[in-house]
């Protein structure tokens, strides 16, 4: 009997499972596109969740590994897409969609990426910067479509996390090493 066509659609529960999974696993990876900006507090809907992992062959395993786990059947062309660190790679043969990306538009390297993540709860979250800036880059009418709104939560997002600052007198205090 067919499967019911199934409507693909970001759920909280599986950036979860899926986090927890790629943890138990060792893998490197950021949470990446409209997903990342969700995870954030972004309010929008997306259909997949993206990741940005760098090409690294054992990270891959990693990841591989974590996926089957969940229940993902990847054949061997995705494996081996995976193993090789090709830059896109779309696997909808599981629970949920998930693409993962080795050369997002718009980043310049894995590792710059990864010194300017965003922790939230368990989520290694891409920077709203760098999701801004590869969906800006990629330039596909889709992204576009969100991009004002995206940069106004991205200006909110920052304003609400930003430090106090602190005023002269604190600083010098701190100097100092008086607590007065």
């Amino acid at each position: 009997m067919d499967e019911p066509n199934r409507q693909p659609k970001f759920e909280l529960a599986q950036a979860r499972e899926l986090a927890e999974a790629l943890a138990q696993h060792g893998a490197d990876y950021l949470f990446l596109g409209k997903a990342g900006a969700i995870l954030l507090g972004y309010p929008g809907t997306t259909l997949d969740l993206d990741l940005f992992a760098p090409k690294d062959a054992d990270n891959a395993r990693r990841c591989i590994a974590a996926l089957r786990e969940l229940g993902f059947h990847l054949d061997e062309e995705t494996e081996k897409a995976l193993l090789t660190g090709k830059d896109f790679v779309q696997i909808k043969d599981g629970p949920f969609d998930v693409d993962i990306i080795h050369a997002p538009d718009g980043i310049e390297s894995f590792s710059a990426a990864k010194s300017r993540r965003v922790m939230e709860d368990i989520f290694p979250i891409a920077n709203l910067r760098d999701i801004i800036a590869s969906k800006k880059a990629s330039n596909r009418r889709k992204d576009l479509v969100d991009m004002e709104l995206l940069e106004e939560f991205a200006r909110e997002y920052a304003a609400m996390n930003a430090k106090p600052l602190s005023s002269a007198f604190d600083q010098a205090m701190k100097r100092s090493g008086s607590d007065a």
